[in-house]
């Protein structure tokens, strides 16, 4: 518990899957850690327990990342509670898949205010309170990569996290605050199970496109947020870190 201590984070949409295995791992190496939620408290409950029965600090704080008050609130709940704030990790994110007959403008609606104005809002809560030395962590896809069928809604918010991301750490990096992309592959989560991906054609076609000849765990992807948090990536601003076994 060395390579965090002393650090504050947030983990946005850490309730299960891939933002829970990163707050657990920036917890273990010593962050405190705020984990957000929408909607499972219950879940949200089960991560802090498991960061605080390992010795760690955290606490749950609830809000939709797409609502400026709530945004607000987040951030605020983790000064207010371990007073200042170092690393954000932008996780809240939804996706649904539809061919270009059947999109609509629910469709597109949902996905762009979780996934792109989300991350702008909690990014603009945030950044009024990271110093020299913070980092923001936004979690993109490697949809932007293959380019999956039916996914044109999906990929084009994911495309906008990589641009903001560019952007941000432009318009970040005078302060010495580093704004990079983490982009997974295809992750075994409770949300690849529900929505069918786990055990279909579509896991067997990307374990064939994958050199390592698996699809990801949360805690391959924990690892490397890890890394971004940290002190080691202080040379690291505005980049795209591809997270799939190797996909190209």
């Amino acid at each position: 518990m060395s390579k965090l201590k002393g650090k504050v984070a947030v983990v946005t949409g850490a309730s299960k899957g891939i933002g829970a295995a990163i707050a657990k791992s920036l917890g273990a190496e010593g962050a405190s850690v705020v984990v957000n939620y929408a909607s499972s408290k219950a879940g949200a409950d089960g991560v802090v327990a498991a960061i605080n029965a390992a010795g760690g600090k955290a606490i749950a704080v609830q809000g939709d990342v797409s609502k400026a008050a709530d945004a607000q609130a987040i951030i605020d709940a983790a000064v207010k509670e371990y007073g200042r704030l170092d690393v954000l990790v932008n996780n809240s994110g939804v996706y649904e898949f539809a061919p270009l007959e059947e999109i609509t403008e629910e469709h597109y609606h949902k996905q762009f205010n979780v996934n792109v104005l989300g991350l702008l809002l909690t990014t603009q809560a945030a950044a009024k309170h990271l110093g020299e030395g913070g980092s923001v962590i936004n979690i993109g896809s490697l949809v932007t990569r293959i380019a999956p069928t039916g996914g044109s809604v999906y990929t084009a918010t994911k495309g906008a996290v990589d641009a903001i991301t560019a952007v941000l750490s432009r318009e970040l990096g005078a302060r010495k605050i580093r704004v990079n992309a983490l982009n997974p592959g295809m992750v075994e989560t409770e949300g690849t199970h529900s929505a069918g991906f786990i055990g279909s054609d579509f896991e067997t076609w990307a374990v064939s496109q994958t050199p390592l000849g698996r699809i990801g765990q949360p805690n391959d992807i924990a690892s490397i947020a890890v890394f971004l948090a940290s002190d080691d990536s202080y040379w690291l601003t505005g980049e795209k870190l591809y997270a799939g076994g190797g996909v190209r």
